[in-house]
C-alpha cells in the first residue's frame, strides 16, 4: 500500500479550511502545511500543530508536498500556479483558474512547458447529478437540443458585503457564483458561442451588479438563457436546490432546464418529460426520475486530484477548459457593457 499523498494548501479562508476537512477525512492524503499570511490563518494552522508559513514558496521549498492546493484570492491563482508549475508541484486550483483569460493562457503555456498536471476546482462537475445529466444529453435521449434555462436566485445577508472586494468589480454573482452554472451548461451542453447580457446593481447601488440576465447560443444550435440574482429571497438556486452542501436548507425546485425535440429534463431533480405515444400539447405527457448516486463532489475532486498526482488519471478539467468558462464570463460582463453580441472565442483571441 502506497504512502498517503502530501498535500499542502494556500488560503485558510472558508474554502481553504473545508479542504482542511476533506484531507483530515480522506484515506489517500494528509496535510503536508498551510501558507496563508494573516493572522486568522496563523492561529488557525498553529491550534492544529500543522506547518504554517506566511508565504507559499516557502512552503514550497521547506514542505516539498506531492501536491498542493490553491485556495487564495482569485489574483493570486496565476502566480501560485507558476510557482508550483515551477516546482514540479501538481497543483489543484479554486475556481476561477485565474482572474483574467489573459493570466489563464499564460498558465496554460507554463503548464505545456512543465509538464506538471493540474486540476481546476469546478467540483460541480464531480457531481453525479452533473454527469448524469451530461450523459442524458449526449445519448440523445432529448433529442436535439433546443432550450436551456439557467436560475440562480437567492439572498446574501447583509453582513456579507461587509469584506471590501465584494462590494467591488470581480466580487459580485457573475465571477464567484454564476461561473459555476456557466461550467455545468459548458460540460452538459457543449460550447456557448456568442452571449448577450444586461446587469443592474439597482437594489445595493455597489460598483458590482447585483442581478445579470443572459442570452446564449450553444455550438450545437441550442439557444439558452440564464438569470442571476444575489438580493432575492428565492430557492432555485444550485446551492438550495441539490442538497450537495449541508450549510444551505433543501428546497426540492430545479435551477436548470434542458429541453429538446424529444425530451426535456430538469435538474438537480433529474425528472424527464417526454410523450409516452404520439407526441402533441393535447397529448398526455410521461414523468421519470433518472437515478444518480449520492457522492460529495468535494470528497470526490480530492479523491480525482490524488490520482493526478500519482498518473492513474488525467485531469477532468484542465486549466485550458476551465479558461473557457471564465472566457464566457468576462463575454457577459463585455455584452453588458456594450450592449452587443458578444464571442467568448473573441475574448480568448484578444487576450492572446
Amino acid at each position: 500500500m502506497s504512502a498517503p499523498m502530501r498535500i499542502a494548501i494556500a488560503g485558510a479562508g472558508l474554502i481553504g479550511r473545508r479542504h482542511v476537512e476533506l484531507i483530515d477525512a480522506s484515506p489517500d492524503c494528509v496535510l503536508a502545511g498551510i501558507a496563508d499570511p494573516s493572522p486568522a490563518a496563523k492561529e488557525f494552522v498553529q491550534r492544529r500543530n500543522t506547518p504554517w508559513h506566511a508565504d507559499h514558496r516557502e512552503q514550497l521549498a521547506q514542505e516539498k508536498p506531492d501536491g498542493f492546493i490553491i485556495a487564495s484570492p482569485n489574483a493570486l491563482h496565476l502566480q501560485m500556479a507558476l510557482d508550483c508549475a515551477e516546482a514540479g508541484v501538481p497543483a489543484l486550483i479554486e475556481k476561477p483558474v485565474t482572474d483574467t483569460v489573459a493570466a489563464a493562457q499564460r498558465l496554460c503555456a507554463a503548464i505545456r512547458r512543465s509538464g506538471v498536471p493540474m486540476l481546476v476546482g469546478h467540483h460541480r462537475r464531480h457531481n453525479p447529478i452533473i454527469k448524469a445529466a451530461r450523459e442524458t444529453v449526449a445519448t440523445g435521449r432529448l433529442g436535439q437540443l433546443t432550450a436551456v434555462v439557467g436560475l440562480w436566485l437567492l439572498k446574501k445577508p447583509d453582513d456579507y458585503f461587509g469584506v471590501t472586494w465584494r462590494r467591488e468589480q470581480g466580487g459580485g454573482p457573475l465571477l464567484i457564483n454564476l461561473i459555476h452554472d456557466i461550467d455545468n451548461l459548458r460540460f452538459i451542453c457543449g460550447e456557448i458561442t456568442e452571449v448577450q447580457a444586461l446587469t443592474s446593481n439597482m437594489v445595493r447601488g455597489f460598483a458590482v451588479e447585483d442581478t445579470a440576465a443572459l442570452l446564449l447560443r450553444f455550438a450545437n444550435g441550442a439557444l439558452g438563457t440564464a438569470t442571476v440574482s444575489d438580493a432575492t429571497p428565492a430557492p432555485w438556486s444550485w446551492e438550495l436546490a441539490s442538497g450537495e452542501n449541508s450549510a444551505y436548507p433543501k428546497q426540492h425546485q430545479p435551477c436548470y432546464i434542458f429541453s429538446g425535440t424529444q425530451g426535456s429534463l430538469s435538474i438537480p431533480n433529474m425528472e424527464l418529460w417526454s410523450y409516452a405515444q404520439q407526441p402533441g400539447w393535447h397529448m398526455p405527457l410521461s414523468r421519470q426520475t433518472i437515478a444518480s448516486a449520492a457522492l460529495d463532489p468535494l470528497a470526490e475532486q480530492l479523491r480525482h486530484f490524488c490520482a493526478v498526482i500519482a498518473g492513474r488519471e488525467q485531469p477532468l478539467i484542465s486549466a485550458e477548459d476551465a479558461m473557457g468558462t471564465l472566457a464566457v464570463v468576462e463575454a457577459v460582463s463585455e455584452a453588458a457593457r456594450t450592449s452587443q453580441k458578444i464571442s467568448p472565442g473573441r475574448i480568448m483571441e484578444q487576450a492572446a
